[in-house]
Order: structure tokens, then sequence, then C-alpha cells
């Protein structure tokens, strides 16, 4: 079950993709790592799914990481009079607190912190920015406004507040009770929805602990203006396009994709590109040219997974969405200006042992190209440090932790596997190079180069680079 492939492959499960034996055949296509999405589902599915997934992984024998997604704050207006009301471009629209049904002329908007955070000129969005309002005066509980772009209006639609940082936690009294569920489930990746302020990481933080990594969706324009310290107080990044592309001018969305990418990739976070990238798989059986070239241009960027979310949920063609996206991967990673490209966009490392030993390990990597780089590592930091190298040569991550596998199973060119720790360096270097060896990366006479800290089992600790010889050591 190694991958012939760096970039990896984030799947979303929901109807569409629930069975043990659609799960398997998702994983045996190319899915690396498997989305649980909160905002829809019960428990006792998500449960059901994690259990599937598990079963899958024993059979197969590779480590499948398990990310949780919550769903974030939800914020909608109320109930309007008949299901819907139309908005005239230039007319008047009030929103306030009142519990009535509204109409063309107002609705409620169940949201007090809203309110709060509005000022004359603000631009609010509705219905995924279908309509636009103006805010033309507000206060503590309303908002009088312009209808700037008109429509009709139906109930709960979403309410979207660019450029503006709402006073809002991003973990809701639900989210709460998800992420108890979903940790003691054993998740390994928490996705963080609504992130727009570095102290959103930290929250999080306070309750996972070490129990999982966290990624932070970046889809909320404000958490681009501390994008480099949320990148560094999270464990991943995702680049959540569908609402970054509601509250922003469309053109301006691959450029900021490309900012977070390369602003990941600095700090050796594991980014994955989501949203819409094969979206027309979901009634047909092949992409269009366009979602082609959207993999593709993620692929050439360096991130370290893309993600499909319908396509695979609640899609009609599951299985051949994971194929396409797989096919596209291979093909991209064979063509020689991708390892070009991976080069030129590569960033200085950092002043510490664990980076000067990763920024070796790629140029040696690049002048005896070793058939296999070998990363001891307790807490899965070493392993991202050479990830973040981008090496030609895979990366085998070898473990003691089983759950540090599995977040493992995100990261670009990591091959983790479940391993004893090695008593010594001799035994470290012969249990590597035969691991590489026996999970078929490497054959008598290859080079391996073997990265690791010692004394073993100390986190961070990184400051081993050894290469060795097949035929010697097995």
């Amino acid at each position: 079950m190694l991958r012939q492939r760096r970039s990896r492959i984030l799947a979303t499960l929901g109807p569409a993709s629930s069975g043990i034996d659609r799960i398997r055949a998702l994983a045996l296509a190319g899915a690396d790592v498997f989305r649980l999405n909160f905002s829809h589902g019960s428990h006792a599915d998500h449960a059901a799914r994690y259990a599937a997934i598990r079963a899958v992984e024993r059979e197969l024998g590779r480590p499948i990481g398990v990310l949780m997604d919550l769903q974030g704050p939800k914020l909608r207006v109320g109930s309007l009079a008949g299901g819907k009301a139309l908005l005239e471009a230039g007319a008047r629209f009030r929103l306030d607190l009142d519990s009535l049904d509204g109409d063309s002329t107002r609705a409620r908007l169940p949201h007090p912190e809203i309110f709060a955070a509005l000022h004359p000129g603000a631009e609010l969005l509705l219905d995924d920015g279908k309509l636009r309002l103006r805010v033309d005066a507000c206060g503590p509980d309303y908002a009088e406004t312009t209808v700037q772009v008109g429509g009709w209006l139906s109930d709960r639609k979403g309410v979207n507040v660019p450029g503006v940082v709402l006073p809002i936690s991003p973990l809701t009294a639900k989210d709460r009770a998800d992420l108890a569920f979903g940790l003691e489930l054993g998740v390994d990746w928490v996705a963080l929805s609504f992130v727009q302020r570095p102290d959103d990481i930290r929250e999080a933080r306070a309750l996972v602990g070490k129990r999982a990594w966290i990624m932070a969706k970046l889809e909320k324009p404000a958490a681009i203006d501390a994008l480099e310290e949320i990148v560094a107080l999270s464990d991943g990044i995702m680049v959540a396009r569908g609402d970054l592309g509601v509250e922003l001018p469309p053109q301006q969305v691959p450029v900021l994709q490309h900012r977070i990418v390369y602003a990941a990739r600095a700090a050796g976070r594991p980014v994955v590109v989501a949203t819409q990238m094969l979206e027309s798989m979901v009634a047909a059986p092949v992409p269009t040219r366009a979602e082609v070239s959207d993999v593709a241009s993620a692929i050439y960027e360096g991130a370290d997974a893309v993600m499909l979310s319908a396509e695979s949920a609640s899609g009609q063609y599951p299985v051949e969405a994971v194929t396409v996206m797989d096919d596209v991967i291979r093909e991209v990673e064979r063509d020689p200006r991708w390892r070009i490209g991976l080069d030129a966009s590569h960033t200085p490392a950092e002043a510490t042992t664990a980076d000067a030993i990763c920024c070796a390990l790629r140029r040696v990597a690049s002048l005896i190209a070793p058939a296999a780089i070998v990363a001891y590592t307790a807490s899965g930091a070493s392993c991202l440090r050479a990830s973040r190298e981008r090496p030609a040569a895979p990366i085998l991550a070898l473990t003691p932790d089983l759950g540090i596998a599995r977040r493992l199973a995100l990261a670009w060119g990591v091959h983790p596997l479940r391993f004893e720790e090695a008593a010594d360096l001799s035994m470290m270097v012969a249990d590597g190079v035969r691991a590489a060896r026996e999970h078929g990366l490497a054959k008598p006479n290859d080079d391996v180069v073997v990265v690791a800290g010692f004394p073993t089992g100390l986190t961070g600790s990184t400051n081993l680079l050894h290469v060795a010889r097949v035929s010697d050591v097995t």
C-alpha cells in the first residue's frame, strides 16, 4: 500500500461512502486520510465510519489518518413569512433581533455579536454572497441597510460579514460536544472552522492538548492578516476556498491560495487545498478540464494534500473521483518541471539543529540520489521537517506511536510506519535500512539516508544523518 506519489488525498465520507466496502475501495483508489464532516450526520454515523476506517486500516496494513471537521458558528437570518422574500436592489432593508417572521423590508438576525461589530459602510452578504447589503446605520440590536444586489432571500440563509472581525469563538456548544466525542473516538486531526485570530487556535489547543493535531481552516479574510502567527500555532493548514470565495472577490482567491501554501510550506506545516476541486464529479463520471488543471496547480505549488468534499461524500462517483485525483497527481509528479518548481520555491531553513540536519539531508539526497530516506520520529516533528525540504527520495517515517503514524499520513512524501524504537545507533541504522527494503523502497546496493535523534525517544532531538548501503547491513 505504499503510494507511488508524494502529495496526498483527503476524502470526505458521507452517505455515498459509509460502508466498509466503499471505504476500502476509496483507500485502494488512493485516499490517504478520511474526513468526518461534523456539519452533517450523527455521532452514531461518525462512530460507524470511524470503526470501518480502522477495520480497513488493519486489513491493508497502512496507517490511515482520520480528520474531524468541526462545523463552527453558522450565522443565519431567521424565518420569513411564506418562506422567502424578494429584496429589490436600492430598497431599504432592516435586520434586527425581533422574533417576528421577516418580509421584503426586514428580517431577524439572531446574532447580537454581529451588530456589535458592524459600522456604517460595512457590507453584509446573504446566501453565499448572492445578495449584498450595505450598512447605513446600526446599533446593538439592529442594522439599517440598502440592498446593493437583490434577489430572493429564503429562510435560514447564511450571513457573511467580510472585512469585520466578529467577537465570536470558533467553538460553539455543538462543536465542544463534537470535539469531546471525536477525541474520545480517537481522531488524528481536528479541523477548526471560522478561524479569525491566533487566539482561536490557542482556545482549541487548550481543549485538544496532545490528543490530536489541529488544522486551521483559513476561510475568513480576517485570518489572513495574522497568517504567519496562525500557521505557527497550528499543526496544519487548510485553504478553505469556498467561504474565502464568498467574502472576497473571486480573482483574489488563487493569489491567497498561493500565499497560504507558501507560508505553510515555509513553516513546515502540512497544507491542504480544498473545496470544489472536482465538483462536477458529484454528478458526472469525468471532471472538467478546468477542474483537472485546478488539482494540478495545487500539486505544482507543493501542497501536501488535496481534498474531495461532496465528490466523495454524497456524489454518484466517489471512487472515480479519488482515482482521477490520484491520476492527476501522478501525472504532475512525472513532469520534470514539477521538481524544478519545488526547488525554486524552497524556503530557507531555520537556525536549529533539526533544520540543519534536514537541510543537509536535502543536499545529500540531491547529490547521491538515495532510494529512500528513513526518518525516526517520536513526535512527528523531525519527519515534518524532512518533508518540508521536499526531497526527491520518499520518506519512510518510523515511529513507535501509531497515532503519530496516522497523523503523518497527510504529510507530503511520507510513508508512515509503526516501528519499535531501536536500542542503539547501529540497530537504528540496520532496522531502518531493513524496513526500507522490506517495504519496497530500496533494494540491495541502494543507498538509504537515515535521520534520527540520538539518544532515542526524545522529542525534537534530531541530530543524526547517516548514509548506509542496503547490502552493507542486510
